[in-house]
This record gives C-alpha cells, structure tokens and sequence, in this order.
C-alpha cells in the first residue's frame, strides 16, 4: 500500500508560522540553480530568514552557460530589495564530480534516475556547508520547477538533514503560482531564462525535441 503523499506547501506554512511566533530570524542556506528560479524563493523566503545564495552547479553545460548564470544571480541579489539581508556564494564548478555520478546514467531520459543523483549531489554540498558554516536552515529552489520532482527532492533533503544535523527547510515552491510568480519576477528584472535545465544530457534533449 502506498503511503499518502506529503503536502510540502503545508509543511513550510507551518514551519513558517512557528517561526512568526517565536520572533526568530534563522539563517538559511538556499542552494540555487539559476536567477530565474531563486527569484520568487527570495522574495517568499527573505521575510522569515537572512538568507545565503550558494550557487553549486558542476551539472551546468558549457562553462559559458555556467558563467552566465552565476552572472545572472548576483545581479538578481543586487537588485531585488529585501527585509533581512541575502548574499551570495559560489560553490567549485567540479564538472568531473558530476560526470562521475552520471557515469552509465548517460542515455536515461531527464527527470529520471541520473536526475535524482543529480538532485543529492547539489545537496549533500549544500547540507555540508550549512552544517560547517552554522546555518539553522538548508532548501533548494530546484522544487519550483514544474519539471523537477518535489516528493524526491524533499526525500533527499530530510535524509540529508539527519546525516548532516542541519535542519532541511521542506518546500514545494511551485505552489501557491511560485512557478507563475517567478516567470513574472524573471520579466521585471530583464532576466535571462535558458530553456534547458542546464547539464549536457538536457540540453541534447532539448535539441532533439526541435528536430
């Protein structure tokens, strides 16, 4: 029998609410794919936390679209306004790390298997570094896209959590017209979107999608 689904919303609502009560401005480190996603997530978020960006993507391909991105990033940051602050910090653009986890996940299809390893790579970094700096808090802004898989992304993040013994903030930020509200953020600011999630594997998906 399959166990009920968890409503993630729900669980940051209330995790939301309890901190409201307690008057606590916690840190929280957001791991961020790109400018576009972490727009609305900053804009929800930067009310409740003082908030670090960590840009840790060895996935993105080439190194020019890795460069635009985190360009794309702190321009976002500098330009939004926010209640506490947010900075920004850049993880080591090891792509030899993430073509090792791929390693004969090569020709599966996006959204599947070498997706999920994809998904605790970003992660694990993201937790250990909230676990070394202090951070009270660690999410991604990966659950916003309605292409990305929220169950398993939040699966990993509360593993993480008990490994690392930093508290996983759960989200399924494409709630609530995140996805929508992001896409609206991404023109108000001018920011560029990519149209492929950002490894070697989607963007060939994606061209062949054109043929």
């Amino acid at each position: 029998m399959n166990e009920p689904k968890i409503n993630y919303q729900k669980e940051l609502d209330k995790e939301l609410q309890k901190l409201k009560k307690e008057e606590k401005i916690p840190r929280l480190l957001v791991h961020s794919c790109c400018a576009p996603c972490s727009s609305y997530v900053l804009e929800y978020l930067s009310d409740f936390f003082e908030i670090t960006v960590f840009y840790y993507n060895p996935n993105i391909y080439p190194e020019s679209e890795y460069a635009k991105r985190v360009e794309e990033q702190q321009m976002l940051i500098h330009d939004m306004t926010f209640k506490y602050p947010v900075s920004f910090l850049a993880g080591n653009y090891d792509t030899k790390k993430f073509y090792e986890m791929a390693k004969g996940l090569e020709k599966v299809q996006e959204g599947g298997e070498r997706c999920f390893r994809c998904y605790e790579l970003r992660l694990r970094e993201t937790a250990e570094l909230a676990a070394e700096q202090g951070f009270d808090y660690f999410t991604t802004t990966l659950s916003i896209s309605p292409m990305k898989n929220a169950q398993k992304l939040n699966e990993i993040g509360a593993k993480l959590a008990s490994e690392y013994d930093v508290q996983y903030l759960f989200s399924d930020f494409k709630k609530k017209n995140g996805y929508k509200r992001s896409i609206e953020l991404s023109g108000e600011y001018g920011l560029y979107r990519q149209d492929y999630c950002g490894c070697v594997f989607s963007m060939r998906e994606r061209q062949m999608e054109e043929l």
